[in-house]
C-alpha cells in the first residue's frame, strides 16, 4: 500500500528520539493512537499531524510531567489549564530539589563518618567536647548478642516514620548512669537515634546538651563492648572525673557497609564532668 503522507513506528522512533517501546506505551494508554494500523502486518503508522501532540508530549515529560497530566492538556487543550499545570508541575520539582538536596547531605554525612571510623585509633581513651544534639531516646531494656537483637526496638522507633529510621541518624544504645557507675554492663537501658540536622522526625525528639565525653573506639560490634566500658569507667574513676549521663554506644561500621567483622568499629562515649 502507498502510504507517502504516513511513518512507520521506528521512523518516527527515530525523528523524535524516543524509544519504540515508548510509542507502544503511549498507544496502550491512549495518549498517541497511530494513524493506521495494517490489519494483516499489525504494522503501526503515524501521519504528520501527530507529530505536534508527540512533540508536545515530548517537551511535558521532558519536565516530567506525568503522563496522566499530559493526557489531560490534549484532552482539553488550553492556556490557563497549560498554565496551571506547569505551576503545579514547578511546585513539584521544587519539592523533589529539595528532597535530593537532603539525599545529597545525608551522603556527605555517610562518607564522613566512613571516612572517620577508617581512621580510628582502637582502645584509647580520649575526653572531648561532644556537641549539642537532637536524638530520639526510647528507655527499652536490651541485651544483645548479635546485631538481630538491635531489630526489634530501631523497628519501633520506624513505626511513627514515613521516612524509614535507616535512613535517618545513627542509631545507638546506651547503659544508664546508674548502671555504669555500679559497672553493671551486661545490658543497656535506651536506645537512641542521634539525628542529622536535616533530619525530621515525627514524634518526640529530645536536646542533648553539649559535654564532655570519655570515648573509646574499638574492632567489633556491641557484643565485645563491656571489655571496653571497664577499661573507659577504670579511666573516669582514675582521672577524677564523674559520669554525667547514659552512655552513647553507636557502631560506626558493621554488617549494614561490611560482611567482614575485622572491619567494624564501635565507638562508646560516656558523658562526664
Amino acid at each position: 500500500m502507498d502510504m507517502p503522507k504516513l511513518f512507520q513506528i521506528g521512523d518516527v522512533a527515530k525523528l523524535f528520539n524516543i524509544s519504540v517501546s515508548s510509542l507502544r506505551h503511549y498507544e496502550r494508554i491512549g495518549l498517541l493512537v497511530p494513524e493506521y494500523i495494517d490489519p494483516e502486518s499489525g504494522y503501526r503508522y503515524y501521519s504528520t499531524r501527530q507529530f505536534e501532540p508527540l512533540n508536545t508530549i515530548r517537551y511535558l515529560r521532558a519536565l516530567d510531567m506525568p503522563l496522566s497530566e499530559i493526557a489531560d492538556f490534549l484532552q482539553n487543550r488550553d492556556i490557563d489549564l497549560i498554565e496551571e499545570k506547569l505551576r503545579k508541575q514547578k511546585e513539584e520539582v521544587i519539592e523533589k530539589q529539595k528532597k535530593l538536596c537532603r539525599i545529597e547531605r545525608k551522603i556527605d554525612n555517610r562518607l564522613r563518618q566512613i571516612e572517620d571510623a577508617r581512621s580510628s585509633e582502637f582502645d584509647v581513651v580520649k575526653v572531648s567536647k561532644q556537641p549539642a544534639s537532637r536524638a530520639v531516646i526510647m528507655e527499652d531494656t536490651l541485651r544483645i548478642e548479635n546485631m538481630f537483637d538491635m531489630e526489634t526496638p530501631i523497628r519501633k522507633l520506624e513505626q511513627s516514620q514515613a521516612q524509614g529510621v535507616v535512613f535517618l541518624g545513627k542509631v545507638g544504645v546506651g547503659i544508664s548512669k546508674e548502671h555504669l557507675s555500679k559497672n553493671a554492663f551486661g545490658e543497656y537501658d535506651v536506645v537512641f537515634l542521634i539525628l542529622d540536622r536535616e533530619d525530621e522526625f515525627n514524634g518526640k525528639v529530645s536536646e542533648l546538651s553539649e559535654s564532655h565525653c570519655a570515648s573509646l573506639r574499638f574492632c567489633g560490634s556491641h557484643g565485645e563492648a563491656p571489655v571496653h566500658y571497664r577499661k573507659l569507667m577504670e579511666y573516669i574513676n582514675n582521672n577524677g572525673f564523674e559520669v554525667s549521663g547514659f552512655s552513647r554506644e553507636i557502631t560506626m561500621i558493621d554488617y549494614g557497609i561490611t560482611n567482614d567483622t575485622e572491619k567494624f568499629v564501635t565507638e562508646i562515649s560516656i558523658p562526664i564532668k
